[in-house]
C-alpha cells in the first residue's frame, strides 16, 4: 500500500501490468457492470453545459435514456453516474464502424467542441476509487472483460501506474504523480523492471 497526500494506493497499481486493447475487449467496460459510469459532484454541471454539443455524436438510444433519466442519475447505492441504456451501456457510449465501444463525450472532445475530455472514472479505469471521510482508496479492478488487457500490458512491459499516466495527473496533479512514480520505482520490484 502506498500512501501519498490523501490518498491509499493499492500495490496492484504498481505491480498489474494493463494496455487497453479495444480490439479484442469492443469496449466492455462501457456495457458491463450494475450501474453507469461513476461521476463527481463537480461533474454535474459540466454534463448540463456540454450536453447540446455531445448530443449530435450519441445513438437514438442514447438520446432518449439522457432525455429520460437526465444527463446524469443515481445508482440502487445512491451514487451519481451517467444513464445507460436498459440498464446496459452508458447512454453517452458510441459505437464506430468497427463495432467497439467508445465515448461520445470523448469524441466530441477529440473533434474539438468541447474542452471536457470525459469522466475522470472513465480516464481513469482500470483504477475505481473509493471515497471515505479522511482519504480516498485506488484501487486496481481486476475483471475478466480486461484480460485481453492484462496481456497485452504484460508483454509492453506497462504497469497499471505508467499506463494511467494522465488521467492520474488530471485527478491529482504532476506533483501527486512524480510521488507516485518515485514510491513506486524506489520499492516496487514488478515497476524496476519495466
Amino acid at each position: 500500500m502506498i500512501l501519498i497526500e490523501n490518498t491509499c494506493i493499492s500495490d496492484d497499481v504498481a505491480d498489474q501490468f494493463f494496455v487497453c486493447d479495444l480490439n479484442a475487449c469492443k469496449g466492455a467496460c462501457c456495457v458491463e457492470g450494475d450501474s453507469g459510469a461513476p461521476l463527481e459532484e463537480s461533474e454535474l454541471p459540466i454534463l448540463k453545459q456540454i450536453y447540446p454539443k455531445v448530443k449530435p455524436y450519441l445513438s437514438a438510444d442514447g438520446i432518449k435514456a439522457i432525455e429520460e433519466q437526465g444527463v446524469y442519475t443515481t445508482d440502487w447505492e445512491g451514487d451519481l453516474v451517467t444513464p445507460t441504456i436498459g440498464n446496459r451501456e452508458c447512454a453517452y457510449a458510441i459505437y464506430d464502424q468497427a463495432g467497439v465501444l467508445k465515448c461520445g463525450i470523448e469524441q466530441a472532445h477529440l473533434d474539438g467542441k468541447i474542452d471536457f475530455q470525459k469522466p475522470v472514472s472513465c480516464h481513469l479505469y482500470p483504477i475505481r476509487i473509493t471515497k471515505y471521510d479522511q482519504y480516498e482508496a485506488l484501487n486496481y479492478d481486476q475483471w475478466s472483460i480486461c484480460t485481453a488487457a492484462c496481456t497485452l500490458g504484460r508483454s509492453l512491459g506497462v504497469p497499471v501506474y505508467k499506463f494511467l499516466k494522465a488521467p492520474l495527473v488530471r485527478k491529482y496533479g504532476e506533483k501527486w504523480y512524480a510521488q507516485l512514480v518515485q514510491e513506486i520505482e524506489g520499492t516496487h520490484p514488478a515497476a524496476q523492471k519495466s
